[in-house]
């Protein structure tokens, strides 16, 4: 599995999870507010900004028929009308430069989830690292073709697909010879529940496509992040806000700044903590002998005393020969005076 390089940063096998912040809808219209983000995201120790690239336009028709309104009573967002809900959530196309700036300027990456053919053309303007592909579009050829063929790395999103929708967007990418691209398992629910995570599907996914896999997280907390690390993830995606009870579209399953600094640091650890198939003793538990049992001498002996259990305990520290040999030891006979104290070995007796 090949580790890919994004604007310098090397994201795969031997290297820190990337932590991408999405910022979505939670500027609430504001630049400021935006900006802000961007600043508490690189703060929180965030690997890179993510940014979506859409107009209200661009997604839906202005349309007033039930088709173009949600209606699940479960969602966040029931009642509205996709234009509606996509005019208040949409950044504006005129503030990519300035965000993407402002988080070059704080050693962030920033890129973008175009929606639409004519957003590729704008982000190819701006010069974005990558691209991200969200579930919503991930049937959608035409825009993973034309993604593809930029040249630039390319994150994207499982939700929703099924095994023939997997195969043709990566066979798509294959095809358009982008091979530096990341699948991220998702579950596109708004908050998603941890019990339809799955995240057993991200080893198998990397083994079945031969890339990397990570996770696009909608769950609360860092929790099943810190699991889809732990089970190989390369990339975790969390939506990001200044405060969730400050609203947001999307603020409800948003990380706040103090959770996104935890995750950067907590998945870094798990990381960490993985590091290969190993059963023998390592260099950092030898001090920890100290603390294990062993074979010691419990009272004086005499040269040619034969060894009774009266001579030997197997007592804390370690650095005797181990309980094992406890048995064997009985019967021996010492080769010369032994006192009291003296930490069994094989040396001492006939």
């Amino acid at each position: 599995m090949k580790v890919i390089n994004i604007a310098d940063r090397l994201v795969g096998p031997g290297h820190a999870p990337f932590i991408i912040a999405e910022m979505s809808g939670n500027h609430n219209q504001s630049l400021d507010r935006a900006l802000e983000i961007v600043d508490a995201a690189a703060k929180a120790g965030a690997h890179a900004i993510k940014l979506q690239t859409y107009t209200a336009d661009t997604m839906t028709l202005n349309v007033d028929k039930d088709d173009f309104k949600i209606l699940d009573k479960n969602s966040l967002w029931k009642g509205r009308h996709l234009y509606e809900l996509y005019q208040e959530a949409h950044t504006p196309w005129e503030w990519h430069k300035a965000l993407m700036d402002r988080a070059k300027s704080l050693g962030v990456l920033c890129f973008s989830t175009p929606f639409d053919e004519t957003a590729v053309d704008f982000l190819e303007e701006l010069d974005v690292p990558c691209y991200k592909i969200a579930s919503f579009e991930n049937t959608d050829v035409r825009l993973i073709k034309k993604v593809a063929q930029t040249g630039k790395p390319v994150i994207i999103s499982t939700g929703m697909a099924g095994l023939e929708d997997l195969e043709l967007m990566v066979r798509t990418l294959r095809e358009n010879h982008c091979e530096n691209f990341i699948l991220l398992k998702c579950t596109s629910a708004y908050p998603a529940l941890p019990s339809d995570a799955n995240l057993k599907t991200i080893p198998h996914m990397a083994e079945m496509f031969n890339c990397q896999v990570g996770l696009s997280d909608h769950t609360m907390g860092i929790g099943v992040s810190l699991a889809a690390v732990a089970l190989g993830a390369t990339v975790v995606e969390k939506h990001f806000c200044l405060s969730r009870a400050e609203g947001g579209v999307d603020s409800a399953f948003s990380l706040e700044p103090f959770e996104l600094k935890l995750l950067v640091e907590e998945s870094e650890r798990a990381w960490q903590s993985l590091g290969k198939v190993k059963y023998q003793t390592s260099a950092v538990e030898e001090k920890s002998k100290q603390f294990r049992r062993s074979v010691y001498i419990s009272k004086d002996i005499k040269a040619g005393e034969v060894i009774t259990e009266a001579h030997i305990r197997c007592v804390r520290p370690g650095y005797g020969l181990e309980p094992k040999y406890f048995e064997k030891l009985i019967g021996k006979i010492s080769k010369s005076d032994i006192s009291e104290g003296s930490a069994a070995v094989w040396e001492m007796f006939l």
